[in-house]
């Protein structure tokens, strides 16, 4: 049942104490199997490029607006721009175990006084997809919208033929909110997006799933999960989002 105004208008949840969340930095962000540290081509982009080089048939850049990178040096060009254009944060994700780069993330669509914030430009290299490490580097970021920065609304956006990506959103707890027809044109093809969110309310019940998954007792001697994802999620988790207006 929703809120009503002097009208009897369903309205929203009233928001007396809003004022805003903070506005996202770059600091890094510590795990216990991986650590996300500020996206630099001196640093990052030489074993970031080796890492991906092992996509051999560069499938992992079809639903990515940009890439695959044949050159190093043309991959490190490509790192200095982003720093420089619009309010995405990137991230490199380090294995702690090598202390090498296997992946990239990034905060995007920052707006702190609605408390919404996008993670996107996930680009996992093979070393990276199908791991813990994977996993974790989600949650940590999650962790940081909601606990630290005290955002509302944490997003996923993905085109909606990008099979993997689709149900890496549902499996890590977000919901399907609907589908923008048409949104972009990307490398000379029409793009439909999927969006996917988690909010604040629904976050707290994702954590401790997330934190019963990652834990030590949940993988045996030689790293295999002995229960999935999916056992510790709420029921709601991953569920389309249906509006009650009555």
């Amino acid at each position: 049942m929703s809120n009503r105004n002097h009208l009897g208008q369903p309205i929203g949840a009233p928001l007396p104490e809003w004022s805003g969340a903070r506005e996202p930095d770059r600091t890094t962000i510590l795990g216990t199997r991986c650590r996300l540290e500020a996206l630099e081509a001196s640093r990052h982009a030489a074993p970031l490029h080796a890492a991906y080089r092992e996509d051999r048939d560069g499938g992992n850049w079809t639903y990515l607006p940009y890439g695959p990178f044949e050159e190093l040096q043309e991959y490190s060009e490509f790192i200095d721009g982003i720093q420089r254009v619009g309010d995405a944060l990137f991230f490199a994700i380090i294995d702690l175990a090598s202390e090498t780069p296997v992946g990239v993330a990034s905060y995007l669509r920052v707006a702190a006084t609605m408390g919404s914030i996008e993670v996107g430009h996930l680009s996992y290299s093979p070393r990276l997809q199908k791991t813990p490490i994977s996993t974790e580097a989600m949650y940590l970021m999650m962790k940081r919208v909601f606990d630290d920065w005290g955002y509302r609304r944490y997003e996923w956006k993905c085109d909606c033929l990008n099979a993997p990506s689709v149900a890496a959103a549902q499996r890590l707890g977000f919901r399907y909110d609907g589908l923008f027809r048409n949104q972009v044109v990307m490398k000379g093809r029409s793009r439909d997006t999927a969006w996917f969110s988690i909010t604040d309310d629904e976050w707290p019940e994702i954590r401790t799933a997330m934190e019963s998954w990652l834990a030590t007792e949940n993988f045996d001697s030689a790293g295999r999960q002995l229960k999935r994802l999916g056992d510790f999620m709420p029921e709601t988790a991953g569920r389309p989002i249906v509006v009650d207006a009555t």
